[in-house]
């Protein structure tokens, strides 16, 4: 709370009450800015280094059934079972991922070469909505199940067996990779009407000293047909 101190009045009354009048106005906007800033929020008001207004990082937690009507096929939700993509060579079963504290999707276990993981609390491939997979280039002594993901293109095709006996059958829109600094999180994590899946994982170069990759590949696709 903000308190103004008011000088005595020295030329009469009704100089009084026009400034009395005048800090009520200044006492009330002061007011209703408090009101924006801790009912509104705070990161409202802030800006990141290039001037534009800041918001706050979409995560998977957002990727989420949107309130749209439907577009297109969609599937009721079922857990994945196991992810084919013939023109690369993989055919790797799901293990169930989770957001970790810093608002990032899990990896799966560092050492399996042939496993792929998928947010279990979102969206499941077929859904609606976009599904998360996400598999390791390589791990300390081999590559990984998505070491060749790279060589998709746009019009390939992939499945994803579930475990209700049905298989999501995917069509790739596009391959792109992004920096880690600068992730396109609300395109990636779209709130969509359309089954959508995204497969991610490392890409560029590798940093030493952050004993990371600098990039992150991603596969956009949409559900083509289920069988």
């Amino acid at each position: 709370m903000f308190l103004v101190k008011l000088r005595p009045d020295l030329t009469g009354t009704g100089v009084s009450r026009r400034r009395a009048r005048w800090v009520a106005t200044i006492v009330f906007w002061t007011l209703v800015l408090l009101v924006l800033v801790f009912v509104v929020g705070p990161d409202t008001f802030t800006h990141d280094a290039t001037g534009s207004s800041a918001s706050r990082r979409p995560t998977p937690a957002s990727a989420t059934k949107s309130s749209r009507p439907t577009v297109g096929v969609t599937m009721p939700r079922s857990a994945p079972t196991r992810l084919k993509i013939s023109k690369i060579g993989v055919n790797a079963p799901f293990t169930p991922l989770a957001i970790g504290p810093s608002g990032a999707l899990g990896a799966p276990p560092a050492n399996d070469t042939n496993l792929v993981g998928w947010h279990a609390a979102g969206i499941s491939p077929g859904e609606r909505g976009t599904a998360l997979i996400a598999g390791h280039l390589d791990t300390v002594t081999a590559p990984a199940v998505f070491a060749r993901l790279n060589e998709l293109t746009a019009g390939d095709s992939f499945e994803v067996m579930r475990a209700d006996g049905t298989t999501a059958v995917f069509v790739v829109d596009s391959v792109e990779s992004f920096s880690k600094d600068d992730f396109p999180n609300r395109r990636v994590y779209d709130d969509t009407p359309k089954a959508l899946a995204r497969l991610i994982t490392c890409s560029g170069a590798y940093d030493g000293a952050a004993k990371d990759y600098t990039e992150n590949l991603v596969v956009f696709a949409h559900l083509a047909k289920k069988a």
